[in-house]
């Protein structure tokens, strides 16, 4: 993708796409949501983290920084293949329409899945278990430890891993094979789903490139601990002997937060990445631009320096800031791979160091309108203080949504906005993204909930909380002809409108 041209594009996590089956998935509505966007005259499908979710569904604590979340594959297109009949999936279509509910949704469509791989076990020709083969063997890397991972965590309840007996859970050699042996079928179960996901989802993105859209995904800077990158390679993270992190990330103290934030992550051992040249962050960037044309790295500041927490703190309080290696990093990767179409997320304590990393690699920043109106006109979120090389916002998946957030300002903040977007009348979030179209800044990206025009019951994410988050999903009436056509028109006037 061209990232010195104008366009402009859509948030929307696949998650959230309309469906009878509980999820958004990778079938026909991904398609006809690809069809809404090239009307749209979007260039620009903005997603979440791919990858399996483990606490609280969120997609920035995933199982694997590599795999694909198999609750995304498509009910639909098993159905078509034979693989489900039609009466199994009819617990499915009992799940509500207008939220995940995780809860109900996990155990149902595994066992699902699972009945899916067992008749293709029972069916397959040669010629497919050939296929499966081929991709087993060429993403070996990862895909032996996560279906291990995902295999030894079945028959641990899902515990985590620092919880399992010992011998595996720091891969003693005897307990590991003992536990590949039994657990064959199991870890061949997982293969097969990553199978069906990437299959699906290169398929999605295809046909999304044919229609003149680019995914722009996203990756979180560090990993879960409970996942199959810190439990295959221990050795890359900052843990002690039984596994568990002694240093976590988090950020430091800050208007928002008296205490901080304590992620928890485990953070890596730079020192012991270097020696291989960083193969583990080169082969993660190189798999997550096949699955993605570009992509948003999370807390992309942590690669200049990371607040570090020792990992007995309660609290994000008594952490300080590391020197992390980025531009070494960065250019190792700008070596190894063709291109590197990065967005840095630059939002938070910004320091001048972040700004020399960014603008060395050229990775255009974030900017965040709901950030902008605190009355300083130095704010770098107000649109006459944006330079070209950025991506603005109404707001992320972490904000409010613009209508939710707009009404729970107070009186001197909303006069700001008002005064600022000339008038303020029921079409404030229409004359926000307004702003944003209108803006230097060369993309704009805009939450589908704000084209919407949706409050705060369709917010994403509540940052630092870990119930009812992830949920949202459109509706089918949501993407009609006459909101694809607005947007057409605001492309076209604002110099947006793909070439």
């Amino acid at each position: 993708m061209n990232l010195n041209r104008r366009s402009a594009g859509i948030l929307l996590h696949p998650t959230s796409l309309p469906g009878d089956f509980g999820i958004g998935e990778l079938g026909e509505e991904a398609y006809r949501f690809v069809d809404w966007l090239a009307r749209a005259k979007q260039s620009i499908w903005q997603i979440l983290p791919l990858g399996p979710t483990g606490y609280a569904d969120s997609p920035y604590a995933a199982f694997s920084a590599f795999a694909g979340n198999p609750l995304l594959i498509s009910v639909e297109r098993l159905l078509q293949e034979g693989m489900l009949h039609e009466e199994e999936v009819t617990p499915l279509t009992a799940l509500p329409t207008e939220r995940v509910d995780y809860g109900a949704l996990i155990p149902l469509k595994m066992a699902l899945l699972r009945r899916a791989y067992e008749r293709w076990r029972e069916r397959a020709g040669e010629a497919e278990r050939q296929q499966l083969q081929a991709f087993r063997k060429e993403h070996a890397s990862w895909l032996e430890d996560f279906a291990f991972f995902m295999a030894l965590k079945g028959v641990h309840d899902s515990r985590a891993w620092v919880e399992w007996e010992p011998d595996l859970a720091l891969r003693q050699p005897d307990a590991l094979r003992r536990a590949q042996q039994e657990l064959a079928d199991d870890i061949q179960f997982h293969v097969f789903l990553q199978f069906l996901f990437v299959r699906q989802w290169l398929a999605l993105k295809r046909y999304a490139n044919e229609q003149g859209v680019q995914i722009l995904g996203d990756m979180p800077i560090f990993v879960a601990h409970d996942s199959a990158d810190v439990w295959a390679h221990p050795e890359m993270f900052h843990l002690d002997r039984r596994g568990n992190p002694t240093f976590v990330a988090g950020v430091p103290p800050d208007y928002f937060s008296p205490t901080g934030q304590r992620w928890g992550n485990p953070l890596y051992r730079w020192e012991v990445m270097r020696r291989d040249g960083y193969r583990w962050w080169t082969e993660r960037f190189r798999w997550t631009l096949q699955l993605v044309d570009l992509v948003r790295v999370d807390h992309f500041r942590g690669f200049a320096a990371y607040w570090r927490v020792p990992a007995s703190e309660p609290t994000a309080v008594n952490g300080r800031w590391v020197r992390a290696p980025g531009r070494e990093l960065f250019r190792v990767l700008q070596h190894e791979l063709e291109a590197l179409p990065v967005v840095a997320e630059d939002l938070g304590i910004i320091t001048p160091d972040v700004v020399r990393l960014r603008k060395s690699f050229g990775f255009p920043g974030m900017k965040v309108l709901q950030f902008a109106f605190d009355g300083n006109p130095d704010n770098p979120y107000l649109p006459y203080n944006y330079e070209p090389d950025a991506v603005v916002y109404t707001g992320t998946h972490d904000n409010d949504t613009t209508v939710g957030w707009f009404s729970g300002l107070g009186d001197a903040e909303r006069e700001r906005v008002c005064e600022y977007i000339g008038r303020c009348r029921d079409s404030v979030v229409q004359e926000i993204i307004r702003l944003a179209y209108a803006s230097v800044a060369r993309m704009a990206v805009i939450p589908l909930q704000d084209w919407l025009g949706l409050g705060t019951e369709a917010r994403m994410n509540v940052p630092g909380t870990t119930e009812g988050n992830w949920q949202w999903r459109c509706q089918r009436e949501h993407l009609s002809r006459e909101l694809a056509e607005h947007i057409a028109r605001m492309c076209r006037t604002y110099g947006r409108y793909p070439s």
